[in-house]
């Protein structure tokens, strides 16, 4: 549990208590904070800045924005494009920086990430008309005679 404040006390002796109800105090405040959007926003804009998700073939994912989705553990919900390429640590690396900037002690807090649905991937492209292949195959044609054959 690395989110979570260590307190040292005794039972015995009564040594550390005096610590414990302001540590649970802080831990409950934390778990039902509220994390405004255009600061988590800006918190996950820094981040990405500072060090941005590796590539994943082709594919840099990019986080658009941030909000809260919950708390009592609180999540951060981001949304982006191919966050399914995210590796763990640098979810690691978001959920410290959340953690950090908003000042989240005693509390888990779990980072969601989010994708659009492309509305024209189930779409197939309409066939060429007889005046369109002709202008295809006359480009190619002509790319050929420009640029050798290929």
């Amino acid at each position: 549990m690395i989110f979570a404040h260590h307190l040292f006390i005794s039972a015995l002796d009564g040594l550390g208590v005096n610590g414990l109800l302001p540590a649970v105090d802080a831990a409950y405040q934390a778990a039902m904070a509220r994390l405004p959007t255009p600061r988590l926003t800006r918190t996950l804009m820094a981040a990405v800045q500072k060090h941005q998700p590796a590539k994943a073939g082709p594919f840099r994912p990019k986080l658009r924005y941030a909000h809260q989705g919950g708390h009592n553990p609180p999540i951060v919900v981001i949304h982006g494009s191919a966050v399914a390429h995210i590796q763990d640590n640098y979810r690691r690396y978001l959920e410290n920086t959340f953690r950090e900037a908003f000042e989240l002690r005693g509390t888990p807090l779990r980072v969601e990430f989010r994708q659009g649905n492309n509305p024209f991937a189930d779409r197939k492209p309409k066939p060429l008309t007889e005046s369109e292949e002709n202008s295809l195959r006359r480009q190619r044609r002509r790319g050929r005679k420009l640029f050798g054959k290929r």
